[in-house]
Parts: C-alpha cells; structure tokens; sequence
C-alpha cells in the first residue's frame, strides 16, 4: 500500500495533531518500536482499553490444570469491557499472556538443532512484527522488559474480576494511537486471513426443489 493512502484509513475522531503524529509513527514503522507505542495519557482512568496489558490476570497450561497468576494483554474490545454497557450476557475480558522476550530468547538457542543464524533471523523478525501471531512489547523504562504476547494463547475471565478501582495499581502500560493501530493491525492478519486456499463449497441439497 501506497503509503499516502494510508490516510483513509486513520481513525477519523483523532485531532489534526495526533493525526500527524500517527501518520508520521507508520511511516517510520518499523525503525520506531520503542515506547513511542504505549501513552501516559490515560493512566488514570478507570477504565480496560483494548491491549492494555494488566497484571494478575489467571493463566492455566492445559492439560496441567495448575492455575497461575501473570501479565496480559487485553484482546477485547473496550466498549464490551465497559461496566456500564448493560448486557443480558455478560462480556468476558479476553487476554493473552505477556512473556519475556529474553526467556524466549533463551529458550530458542538452547536448541541445538536449530542454527543460530536462523534463530537470530527469527528474533529480528518478531521485533519487526513480522511475525503473524506474535505482538512485540518493546521495553517500558522500569516497568517492563522486552516482551512478546502469542496471540494464539488466549484465555478470558470474568469482566468484574478486575477492579476498576485498583487500574492504576495493576496496569503495566495502556497503548498509543500508533501501538493502537499496529495491535488491531496484527490481530486482523492472525484472526480474518481468507488465505487458506480452500474452496470450501456450500451446502446445496437444502437450496435444491
């Protein structure tokens, strides 16, 4: 895509500043993954944006059914996460577990079956979010490290199993415009890819007189 065109797609209630500021951040991508893709404009609100990463949320490795607590990353929607959208079902908060980059790391190289050129190769390409069902976290001053989250390893709970109350306690970090965009970007390609070469057909006998 023409990166001009790009334009049409930005979100349309951003002010002219914030506009050109985000434009600038894709047209740089992907020499600018740094904390450019995360905000301190909303840190005080009380409310779950959609990829905000949030700590204690509930995690279990099946089949082992051991439960655990860890760092997530929303996947949800921020209006289904809004307590005051009254549903005759309640929505789930769904998350995905953050992980360390340099754990990852590790774990890569000590496969020695695996040439280290092609691990390295592997890792650049995550952090260039190359890396279809993978989202990079670069690190966040002393919050957090270089990070990574599987989009594929997702879990959900309770939407008042957070407390809005205690956000500011628990919230690792909310995104930016720009980490917005490339989130909703990379959960698009992982989950609505019509690419999988199938011609799946219809069911026909229920349409035949």
């Amino acid at each position: 895509m023409n990166l001009e065109d790009l334009r049409i797609y930005l979100p349309k209630y951003l002010s002219t500043e914030s506009e050109k500021e985000l434009f600038q951040s894709l047209k740089d991508f992907p020499d600018n993954l740094d904390e450019r893709i995360y905000t301190d404009c909303l840190k005080g609100d009380e409310i779950i944006y959609q990829g905000d990463g949030l700590n204690n949320l509930l995690a279990v490795n099946l089949p082992n059914v051991n439960i655990k607590k860890v760092a997530g990353m929303v996947l949800s929607n921020t209006c289904d996460l809004d307590q005051g959208n009254k549903r005759n079902f309640p929505a789930q908060i769904v998350y995905a577990p953050i992980v360390s980059f340099a754990k990852y790391s590790e774990a890569l190289f000590r496969d020695l079956d695996k040439p280290k050129g092609h691990i390295e190769s592997h890792l650049n390409s995550v952090k260039k979010q190359h890396i279809t069902q993978i989202f990079y976290l670069p690190s966040l001053s002393t919050v957090m490290e270089q990070s990574i989250v599987f989009l594929d390893r997702i879990f959900n709970i309770g939407n008042d199993f957070v407390n809005r109350g205690e956000l500011k306690d628990s919230r690792i970090f909310t995104l930016s415009n720009y980490g917005t965009y490339l989130f909703l970007f990379k959960l698009s390609l992982h989950f609505t890819r019509i690419q999988d070469k199938v011609d799946r057909g219809s069911l026909k006998n229920g349409l035949q007189q």
